[in-house]
C-alpha cells in the first residue's frame, strides 16, 4: 500500500468510525481539540493525522491502533458507541421534563381558577436553555453553545417582558434592545473564539 493509498484508507476508517458512534465532525474535532475542518481534511484524506492524535482518536472510538489504520473499516462496538446515545437521551429527556413542568404548573393553576397560567410555557423556555447548556456543557458537549445561549438571552427578555405586559401592564418594548446588544456581544465573543487561518493550516 502506498502513501496515497494509506492516507485514503486512514480517512475513511476515520469517517467510518466516527459515524458509527454518531459523532459529526465538530463533537470528534472538540474531544480531540483539533477545529472540524481538520477531521474533513483527515477524512477527506487532504492530510493525515500524526501517530500521537491517531491514538487519540483509536481511544475516542473504542478501538486499537492497528484497527483505525488497518485495511478494513473498523468495527465499532455497541458499547463504544453507548455514551454518546445515553447523554442524547438524558438531553432529550431532560427538555421533556422542564415542558413537563410548565404543563404540569399550568394544569395546576388553571384548575385553582388562577390567570395567566400560560406564562408557564414562555418561563419554560429560558428554562430549557439554561438546562440544555449544563448538562451539554457538563458532558464536554460545546457546540451548541452560541444557539443556547442566544434562547436564553432572548427567552429570558421576552419573559419579562411578558410578564411587565400582563401583570403591570407595562409595554416596555425596548427591552429587546437589550437582546440586540447583547446578541451582537455574543457574536463577537464567539467570532474571537474561532481559530485563525494559521491555526486551521495546521489543523
Amino acid at each position: 500500500m502506498d502513501n496515497e493509498q494509506l492516507k485514503y484508507q486512514i480517512g475513511s476508517n476515520i469517517a467510518s468510525a466516527r459515524k458509527s458512534c454518531g459523532m459529526t465532525q465538530a463533537e470528534l474535532a472538540e474531544r480531540i481539540g483539533y477545529s472540524d475542518k481538520a477531521v474533513s481534511k483527515w477524512e477527506r484524506a487532504e492530510s493525515v493525522p500524526d501517530v500521537f492524535t491517531l491514538a487519540q482518536l483509536a481511544k475516542v472510538f473504542g478501538i486499537s491502533l492497528d484497527a483505525l489504520v488497518g485495511e478494513t473499516a473498523p468495527q465499532i462496538s455497541d458499547t463504544a458507541a453507548r455514551p454518546r446515545r445515553v447523554k442524547t437521551g438524558v438531553l432529550m429527556l431532560s427538555t421533556v421534563l422542564v415542558w413537563f413542568v410548565a404543563l404540569l404548573v399550568h394544569v395546576v393553576l388553571s384548575g385553582m381558577g388562577i390567570g395567566n397560567s400560560w406564562l408557564c410555557f414562555v418561563y419554560a423556555i429560558p428554562a430549557t436553555g439554561i438546562t440544555l447548556l449544563s448538562l451539554r456543557a457538563a458532558f464536554g458537549r460545546n457546540n451548541w453553545n452560541y444557539a443556547l445561549i442566544s434562547m436564553i438571552i432572548w427567552g429570558s427578555l421576552l419573559s419579562l417582558y411578558v410578564s411587565l405586559l400582563v401583570f403591570a401592564g407595562k409595554n416596555v418594548w425596548k427591552l429587546f434592545l437589550l437582546g440586540v446588544l447583547g446578541q451582537v456581544a455574543l457574536t463577537m465573543w464567539f467570532r474571537m473564539l474561532l481559530p485563525t487561518k494559521e491555526e486551521r493550516a495546521h489543523g
